[in-house]
This record gives C-alpha cells, structure tokens and sequence, in this order.
C-alpha cells in the first residue's frame, strides 16, 4: 500500500514539474526581472536564445529599462519549449504584432544572441560593435 501511495505522490510531482512543458503561455506582462526574464500570467519565463547583461550593471539596468518600456501594458504569446533554468521556464515570447521580444532587445543593442542555445538565430541582429561593448555570460 505504502508503494501505491509513494508512486501517486510521485506522479502528481512529475505532472506538476511539467504543467508548462512544451506549451503555450497567453497573457499580459506582470513584472519584468531583467532584460530576458519576464512573468507572465504569474509564470517566469527565460527568453530562449539571449543574453542580455545582469541588472547589477548598467548595462544591465538599461536593457532592464528597455524590456519594461517596450512590454509595459502588451499581451504576449510565450512559446515553452518545456526546459527549466532555475525558477523560471524557458521560451520565446512574442507581442500581438508578432514581434519576438528577444529579438527586439537584441537589435536594439541591450542583448547579444546567445547561439549555444539559439543556434544562431539571432546573430544577424546585433548592432555592430555590440560583442565589445555588452558583456557575455560565461555560458553562452
């Protein structure tokens, strides 16, 4: 009886641990963490594919400025890819317009295409001499 018990318990962690793999999220930004960390519908997500400079700089702090200007009041359309890093899931987000969020902040100069997890599909955004001027996190 104890291992029925333990194997329910256990599935219900699983289906938990992937209520939001490989799915869609919906629904207006309610905060901004950084410039590539956005919660929507109360869901942290990772932009996929970016790398945009920690809020302890001021790099960071622009391009933090930048995503809540350009997010504050929209509607976006997350696509999960069904992954985790730390707290926050991760995908791509996009406005109404069809706009991909990374994108943007990419081409504006506040991100720098990360390809290990992109596979490159940003890289042809990047303002020239934004590799010298944005730091890069040490995993992309």
């Amino acid at each position: 009886m104890k291992l029925v018990i333990f194997g329910a318990v256990a599935a219900c962690v699983c289906l938990t641990s992937f209520a939001h793999a490989a799915q869609t999220v919906l629904g207006k930004v309610t905060k901004v963490r950084d410039a590539d960390t956005v919660v929507v519908k109360g869901i942290a997500i990772r932009l996929n594919g970016i790398d945009a400079p920690e809020n302890g700089t001021r790099a960071g702090k622009e391009a933090t400025a930048a995503m809540k200007r350009f997010v504050r009041g929209k509607t976006l359309n997350c696509k999960l890819n069904g992954e985790r890093t730390y707290d926050r899931w991760v995908g791509v987000c996009f406005t109404e317009e069809g706009q991909d969020i990374g994108a943007v902040m990419i081409a504006n100069g506040h991100a720098l295409d990360c390809r290990r997890y992109s596979g490159g599909r940003y890289r042809e955004l990047e303002p020239p001499g934004a590799r010298s001027r944005l730091p890069q996190a040490s995993y992309c």
